[in-house]
């Protein structure tokens, strides 16, 4: 993709990336919400994980792109056709960006049933929209908060549910709408309703970079990007092959990552003490951690873990006083999670210094 800047060569914003990647890992997590100012490539890092992504198999001729191994996560007209004894034909694509336009409307957005062709013909024909194209893909809403607030909500349940129903006179059709949601903003220009910023799992907040070499270094790649995309690409290739595998092997290795009681505990404490209405930040949290350890090449979460997801699914359910300075939420947020990687180092140092020698370190003793 040699139009498309290079996820990994971004300066910066390791949290935003992170905040991705998981995503791309679980889509299930629920989206992720980035604010932050002008010029803090927001955009860019959207499009350039849906180019690193892993090619999919899909439906060849089938307009919603449904999984042809999972007949639970295939439209309407795929069920029907495989009733029919018919064989799906296979092919593989590299995966969707989508993006949606300010000014899009219900219809553009869930899809049309053609009404009058149902009632004259007894046919049921389906126009599919944005999240038809968007299944099993990125779907990037860029000033999201401009958004019409019913539009987003219809955006949210889709994501969470991963199903899209249509209906109208009594007549129905649904297709999967499994996807990455990426919602971007200029908190300048408006924010979110609390209602729907609860909705979406993970938020980052973002800044220009103050740091002076790092900016040289953002300027430098910029100008080397717009002279030789092409070039630019092939010099970046080799870390966006390895982070697209890395995200592959850890889509695969993610069923296998377990938890325990203590791991539950711990999540359950910290929203408790930073008083997160609702479960939602749990769930969100306890996802993300999975898909965090899997991207580590683990098969259980560790505190580290439950914190990363934290600090990305926090931040934006978080109580705000009246007269209360953000960043000082944000303070107490880092004071907290920093008291806890404190807590969970002791505890491991502890475990560690009472469990029983191996023999070579009661040789050692005995040597000694």
């Amino acid at each position: 993709m040699p139009s498309i800047f290079p996820f990994t060569a971004i300066v910066g914003q390791e949290r935003m990336k992170m905040a991705l990647i998981l995503n791309a890992i679980s889509p299930q997590i629920g989206g992720v919400l980035i604010r932050g100012e002008r010029g803090t490539a927001k955009s860019t890092a959207a499009r350039a994980l849906a180019a690193l992504l892993p090619e999919i198999e899909v439906v060849a001729d089938c307009p919603f792109g449904c999984d042809p191994h999972r007949p639970d996560r295939q439209c309407d007209n795929c069920r029907e056709r495989v009733k029919r004894g018919e064989e799906l034909p296979i092919t593989r694509h590299r995966t969707r960006f989508v993006d949606l336009p300010v000014s899009a409307t219900e219809d553009r957005v869930v899809g049309t049933l053609d009404i009058e062709l149902a009632i004259k013909k007894g046919e049921r024909h389906f126009e599919p929209g944005v999240l038809a194209a968007a299944n099993r893909g990125l779907l990037y809403v860029d000033e999201v908060n401009l958004l019409d607030d019913h539009v987003v909500d219809l955006l949210l349940d889709s994501a969470a549910m991963g199903i899209n129903v249509v209906e109208r006179e009594g007549i129905s059709f649904s297709h999967p709408a499994r996807f990455i949601l990426v919602g971007t903003m200029n908190p300048e220009e408006g924010d979110l309703r609390p209602q729907l910023l609860d909705r979406f799992a993970l938020c980052v907040d973002i800044r220009g970079i103050h740091n002076p070499t790092a900016r040289m270094e953002i300027l430098e790649r910029t100008v080397q990007f717009e002279r030789d995309p092409a070039g630019f690409y092939a010099e970046w290739e080799p870390k966006e092959r390895e982070l697209s595998q890395d995200i592959a092997n850890a889509r695969k290795l993610l069923n296998d990552v377990t938890y325990t009681q203590r791991d539950l505990f711990t999540i359950a404490e910290l929203t408790s003490e930073m008083q997160v209405d609702g479960h939602r930040a749990d769930i969100v949290i306890l996802k993300a951690a999975l898909a965090h350890a899997a991207y580590n090449g683990r098969t259980r979460i560790t505190d580290e873990d439950i914190l990363v997801a934290a600090e990305l699914a926090l931040p934006h359910r978080l109580k705000r006083q009246p007269f209360q300075d953000t960043e000082i939420q944000f303070q107490e947020l880092a004071e907290r999670l920093d008291q806890v990687r404190q807590e969970a180092a002791e505890q491991t140092a502890q475990m560690q210094s009472n469990a029983p020698a191996s023999p070579e370190e009661k040789k050692t003793k005995v040597t000694r």
